[in-house]
């Protein structure tokens, strides 16, 4: 495409965006900071010609943080961390995609692999996954992860941290998202507690064309959200609990590739991220029930270019995401912010981006994205996870082995 039909798309997009100066209010004391609007962060070519649903549903304004922050590197050495947790001494366990498990200390003194996990498979894109505290922790010690376990299946464990560190106690498999599948992508793998004390775990369809409809089956657990007890039991009140055929742990479905899991701190609302195929990844706000699309819609198109089944983006009875991009930035682990070292950060999402290379920040009111922003875009690295540290400032790992510190100067 030449330059000038480039800026005409450009403009046309921005033509269909709402033009205005979002605010960013802090609930705790009822001020409001104004936030200038920019242009939308993406300034690429779309990989298709689909519509947004409604305005603001990609490409929304860009903002800029005006407070001050550093970022640090705490470490180099990690191996292909995958998920962080946070301890409440202020140091975090870090799961490694090939099968350790490792604490790291504030200062990034990465400790020994604690022994007692079980196998993964660590092909393609399993391994040893997203990983949780239990809500009484500092009581019980207990923690929860997913991981690929061998035979091709996303698997959620608990096992107690041992006093001395070292080792795993009680290591139990309490959910198994079920068929197999001899195929080695697409695991999700993210696991929350909810305010009720109940975890909440993504799940992926598998990739591949033969298990994509299953996304859409309430009789299979691939391309799911599930709702289970800390024991692995479907929640009492689940919403397919009491309709015949279907799994009764299934929260929501039509997922894809789902790496990202949040609670809201405000609303205690549950917000998912997953990936898309080429174009199409997602934030969505989760609803008990909901249907969210993947395969019948999506504003992805196959990686041949192709559409993706009937190629359409919206039907009667499907859930629109919040927001989208295209293209892909390939959206993992995310976090809510809920300190008050940065307020204008306050209740912003914060998304570990992998080919997108950044972490996004997306401001949120009323459940609507307002403002997008790329931080550390200039550090070229994968974002796997990004979690708030009890410290109150921001930790996110990448795929190349780096922990990184982000927090007001």
């Amino acid at each position: 495409m030449n330059g000038f039909a480039e800026l005409r798309s450009l403009v046309a997009l921005m033509a269909m965006l709402p033009l205005f100066s979002c605010s960013q209010k802090n609930e705790s004391s009822d001020l409001t900071t104004p936030v200038e609007a920019l242009a939308p962060v993406e300034t690429k070519q779309p990989n298709s010609d689909y519509k947004p649903a409604f305005a603001g549903q990609t490409r929304i304004s860009g903002v800029k943080t005006s407070a001050p922050y550093k970022v640090s590197v705490l470490t180099s050495s990690l191996s292909a961390p995958w998920g962080i947790a946070a301890l409440p001494d202020g140091r975090f366990l870090v799961t490694e995609k090939a099968g350790k498990l490792r604490i790291v200390t504030a200062s990034g003194t990465i400790g020994e692999p604690i022994s007692g996990v079980p196998q993964v498979n660590a092909s393609g894109q399993g391994g040893l996954l997203g990983i949780c505290l239990d809500p009484d922790f500092a009581s019980n010690r207990m923690i929860y992860w997913s991981f690929s376990q061998p035979g091709n299946i996303t698997a959620i464990a608990k096992a107690k941290l041992s006093a001395d560190e070292r080792t795993l106690e009680g290591v139990m498999v309490i959910y198994r998202a079920t068929p197999l599948y001899n195929g080695s992508n697409h695991y999700g793998g993210r696991v929350v507690f909810d305010r009720n004390g109940n975890l909440l775990a993504s799940t992926g369809e598998r990739s591949d064309l033969v298990t994509r409809p299953q996304a859409q089956s309430l009789e299979s657990g691939l391309g799911k959200v599930v709702r289970i007890t800390k024991d692995g039991s479907p929640v009492a009140g689940n919403p397919f609990a009491s309709q015949a055929g279907a799994r009764p742990e299934i929260y929501s479905y039509g997922h894809r590739n789902p790496q990202g899991l949040a609670i809201h701190p405000e609303t205690g609302d549950l917000w998912e991220s997953e990936h898309g195929p080429r174009g199409g990844d997602e934030v969505n706000r989760v609803q008990a029930g909901a249907n969210y699309g993947w395969p019948t819609i999506t504003y992805g198109i196959e990686y041949s270019g192709q559409r993706v089944g009937e190629g359409i983006q919206q039907k009667e009875g499907l859930m629109q995401p919040v927001y989208y991009w295209d293209p892909v930035i390939s959206p993992s682990g995310m976090t809510f912010y809920s300190g008050d070292r940065i307020p204008e950060w306050r209740n912003n999402l914060f998304i570990g981006a992998l080919s997108g290379m950044h972490i996004v920040r997306l401001v949120i009111e009323k459940d609507k994205v307002v403002g997008e922003e790329r931080l550390l875009e200039n550090e070229k690295q994968r974002f796997r996870d990004v979690t708030q540290g009890s410290d109150g400032a921001l930790y996110a790992v990448t795929d190349q082995g780096r922990l990184y510190r982000i927090d007001k100067e």
